[in-house]
């Protein structure tokens, strides 16, 4: 009898602990599908390649933290996101994820050329924006139809683009750096500030900037102050404008601030009621930044957006001056891609060429390494 009961104990014992594995394996399943669940994002900003891990030789060599960068691809612009990214990946030992937000047409192109080439050891994620989701956002008028690109924009969603991440770099694709990007992400923000901006009256690049119409510099320059929409936010005129080709990003605050909803808030009512100057020439993407951060921004080392490089202004910077910059950028009309940009030397020491032959660099024998 004592033998019958402790075989019954026994099986007990071993009935429990089976039941107890198979709860903890169906909590693992469903913590896993939950993970599975969040990674899909929101408004067609769908995940389509990502390299998780880089070689063993690589992690060693590099730092933990990691530094998220959202950077923009577009097909015709290809170039300028290469070389933006060999320039950062090579001067940082810091654990940098590109995170590529591209169209659908491009996204074999972008792949070819990452894993053909020296970038192919870079940690990246490409995502696909989905440009339906500015629809009634954006007036587009007939003769500016070429210049509206929908990836101007996606630097409006950054929440979308690295969810699970407190604070990222979003870069223009004309740029390169020439110093540790984990300084760019160390820039210390206000608390209540979501974002961190060159001025565009900074000490640095104000000294040498072209004043011409439109006086893109202040607030005047992007808005029409002539809209009692405009009047009523009781922003000065005068107030100096920021550039938002390169941004810090504290993404805690910039989802409890809803700033996505109110970027698009004021992009609808652009709209409806013309609210930006009539002189904004290109910069399209900036007039609603301004309003919702106006005053409520932290500033970015100068040096650290050192611009006008695709602009006459570039032309007046000192070889000494481009050297020390960490940053460069050719906002304007003049890509360093193509034939007229100043320092477009200093630029191709980071391009890599395509290797589908696609994307060729504009060059004219007698204009090759312009730097006046």
């Amino acid at each position: 009898m004592t033998f019958r009961k402790v075989n019954i104990a026994i099986l007990v014992l071993a009935i429990v602990i089976f039941l107890l594995v198979l709860h903890h394996n169906l909590l693992g399943l469903s913590d896993f599908l939950k993970r599975d669940v969040a990674d899909s994002s929101p408004l067609g900003l769908q995940p389509i390649d990502f390299i998780p891990e880089a070689p063993q030789r690589l992690t060693d060599e590099r730092n933990d933290q990691e530094i998220p960068v959202v950077i923009t691809a577009s097909d015709d612009r290809l170039g300028g996101v290469i070389a933006a990214m060999n320039s950062i990946y090579h001067n940082t030992k810091s654990n940098v994820v590109f995170h590529i937000v591209t169209l659908n047409g491009t996204v074999d192109h972008l792949r070819a050329w990452l894993s053909k080439t020296a970038l192919k050891k870079v940690k990246y994620r490409i995502l696909d924006f989905d440009p339906h989701v500015l629809e009634g956002k954006v007036k587009v008028e007939s003769e500016q139809a070429d210049s509206i690109k929908p990836l101007t924009f996606a630097r409006f969603y950054l929440p979308m683009f690295v969810p699970h991440a407190e604070k990222a770099i979003y870069m223009d694709d004309d740029v390169i750096v020439q110093d540790d990007i984990l300084e760019l992400h160390n820039t210390p923000l206000k608390p209540g500030h979501a974002a961190a901006f060159a001025d565009d009256c900074d000490s640095t690049t104000n000294k040498f900037a072209i004043r011409g119409a439109g006086n893109q510099y202040n607030y005047i320059g992007f808005l029409d102050y002539k809209k009692q929409t405009i009047r009523k936010l009781a922003m000065k005129a005068s107030t100096c404008s920021f550039n938002p080709g390169i941004i810090v990003a504290n993404l805690t605050e910039w989802k409890l601030q809803n700033i996505t909803k109110q970027l698009e808030k004021w992009m609808t009512l652009n709209v409806e009621e013309e609210l930006y100057s009539r002189t904004l020439a290109g910069s399209i993407a900036t007039p609603p930044l301004l309003i919702v951060f106006y005053k409520q921004h932290s500033n970015i080392d100068p040096m650290w957006n050192v611009r006008h490089l695709g602009s006459r202004t570039g032309k007046r910077y000192s070889p000494q001056f481009v050297k020390a910059a960490k940053l460069l950028h050719w906002n304007g009309h003049f890509k360093p891609w193509g034939r007229t940009a100043s320092y477009a030397d200093v630029w191709e020491k980071w391009y890599i060429p395509d290797p589908t032959g696609k994307f060729n660099l504009i060059r004219r024998h007698s204009e090759i390494y312009e730097s006046k």
